[in-house]
C-alpha cells in the first residue's frame, strides 16, 4: 500500500530570492511609531525584528543570505531558525514571492 501526503503536510519551498509581492510595500509610519507593510487590502504593523528581515527581502538575497546578514548584525544571537520561520510565515501570508 502506498501513502500520499496531504497537500497541507509539506509547505512550499521558500522563494529562492524572496521579495515583496507587487503592490506591497514597507514603510515607516510615524503615527504607528513602527514600520508597516502596506497592501491593497490593509496594513500590518511590524515589530523591529520583522522589519529588519523584510527590509532584506528585495529579490537580491537568498534566505541563507538574509540569515547571514542578520547574523552579522547580531553575532551573539542564534537567529537562523527564527528568520527562516518568519520568512515561511510571510510566504504563507502571501506577502513574498
Amino acid at each position: 500500500m502506498t501513502t500520499t501526503s496531504l497537500a497541507g503536510d509539506t509547505p512550499p519551498p521558500l522563494p529562492a530570492m524572496p521579495r515583496l509581492k507587487p503592490l506591497y510595500r514597507m514603510q515607516w509610519e510615524p503615527v504607528q511609531n513602527a514600520h508597516v507593510l502596506l497592501y491593497p487590502e490593509g496594513m500590518v504593523k511590524l515589530n523591529a525584528s520583522a522589519a529588519a528581515i523584510l527590509a532584506l527581502c528585495d529579490g537580491s538575497r537568498s534566505p541563507q543570505d538574509i540569515v547571514a546578514a542578520l547574523q552579522a548584525q547580531y553575532p551573539n544571537a542564534d537567529l537562523a531558525q527564527d528568520v527562516l520561520d518568519w520568512l515561511r510565515t510571510a510566504q504563507l501570508q502571501g506577502w513574498l514571492i
